[in-house]
Order: structure tokens, then sequence, then C-alpha cells
């Protein structure tokens, strides 16, 4: 750590927002201040580990890939990804679809990622088909400056051929390791693709409502569904 005292009191600050109460009182307020602070999230120069404009032709060759079918493209992208530490996915474009038409009037969510003593709660963004994340204590300590910790990148150009959206990611691996990338991006499916309007809702409520939006019905929407149940196990034994 290069400023201890600066690490001792970023610790501090994070454990007094641990202790904040989970109410809503001064929650829109802060809201608002986490709205307009991830506004820049994807607009800042890219902190280390990220690659500016990663397009999907800096991946493959999109030409050859086009005499090939879905099946053929999902394989080949899988086993590109398969060697390396990241995220990736092969989205169907109806799921797609309605992720991308949810997030154009909701960009803004937050998710919750277990650590060893409770959870983490990180900040996603999306600025165009990128979706930039950074932990809600990096915002609240740094505001602007807060850098993005992790970027899902959301291809669209074989969508309207072979129906499907190729996905991958970086991170800052100071910050998260693949599992916990993992996590995050298991979240994205959770709140934007899912069929039960109250999981959806709480994005709305987030969006639109900011006052009325409650921290722990993330927490209780994301143990309903089992995301993150591995991440915990493994964080428990780490503690043996």
């Amino acid at each position: 750590v290069s400023d201890p005292a600066a690490f001792e009191s970023r610790l501090e600050k994070r454990s007094e927002f641990r202790k904040q109460p989970v109410g809503r009182s001064r929650q829109g307020d802060f809201i608002k201040c986490v709205e307009q602070k991830t506004d820049t999230l994807g607009k800042r120069p890219m902190s280390r580990g990220f690659t500016k404009d990663k397009t999907l032709s800096s991946i493959f060759n999109i030409e050859m890939v086009k005499e090939k079918t879905a099946e053929e493209i999902k394989q080949i992208w899988q086993q590109y990804f398969a060697a390396k530490d990241t995220v990736y996915a092969v989205i169907p474009e109806e799921k797609f679809d309605l992720i991308w038409n949810r997030a154009q009037s909701c960009p803004t969510f937050l998710c919750a990622l277990p650590r060893r003593e409770g959870y983490e709660f990180f900040v996603g963004q999306w600025t165009g088909t990128e979706l930039h994340f950074t932990a809600l204590i990096n915002i609240q300590t740094r505001g602007e400056a807060a850098a993005s910790q992790l970027i899902l990148y959301h291809y669209p150009e074989l969508k309207e051929d072979k129906g499907i959206v190729l996905m991958t990611a970086e991170m800052d691996s100071t910050f998260l390791n693949v599992a916990e990338a993992q996590c995050i991006a298991n979240q994205v499916q959770l709140f934007y693709a899912t069929d039960r309007k109250e999981t959806y809702g709480l994005v709305e409520t987030f969006n639109l409502r900011p006052n009325e939006f409650k921290y722990m019905s993330v927490i209780a929407e994301l143990e309903q569904s089992g995301i993150g149940a591995e991440l915990k196990c493994a964080q428990n034994q780490d503690k043996t």
C-alpha cells in the first residue's frame, strides 16, 4: 500500500459505512450522488488492465465466423476463453434484447458480492454496450475519480444473422478474482433478464424512485437465487 494512512482511513470509512443503518432516511440523496458519479464511470481514462475500445474484431475475424452456425461460433468463443482467466458468455438474442431495452430506461444498478463479513455492494453503469462496475465504497470515498473495477463487453454484431450476442470481461485483479466477477455478471442476468416483476422492480426502484430503494432487498433476491452461494462456501472454508 503506497499510503498506509489513506488505507487506514479507507478501512475506517468502510466500517463506518457498514454500521450505517440500511433504512431509507438519507437514501435518496445518497443514490442521487451515486448516479451523478457513476455517469462518468465509462467515460474516464481506463485503469490498468483494461483495453480501450475493445472491439470484437480485436478478438477474432468476424468475416471468417460469418460462415459458421451460431452453435459453432458459441463453441469457438467458449474454447477461446476457456484457457483465459476471465468471464465470458454467449447470450441468446431475446434475452439480450430484454436486458438492453431495460438498460435504456434503467442504466444503473446495485449488486451485492458475498464477502467473508457480509456483502460488498458494487454499482453497475451501462455505457453503450459496455457495463462498468465499481465498488460502492469506491464511489463514496473517491467520487468521480472512482475507476471501473470490472467491465462487461457485449458484442451484438452477430445478433441479426446468428441470434446471439457475445460477451466477455476485463477486471482489475487487485480487487476481483474471476469467481467474484462471474458472480457480478450473473446478477446482470438475474436482475435485467428476469420474468419476475418483483426482481426487475428493484432495478426500476433504484433508477426511478430511489427514496424507496432498500439495499437488503438486493441481498434477499441474491440469496433466493442461489447466485454467490458457492462463493460464500469457499470464503467460509478459507476462514477455517
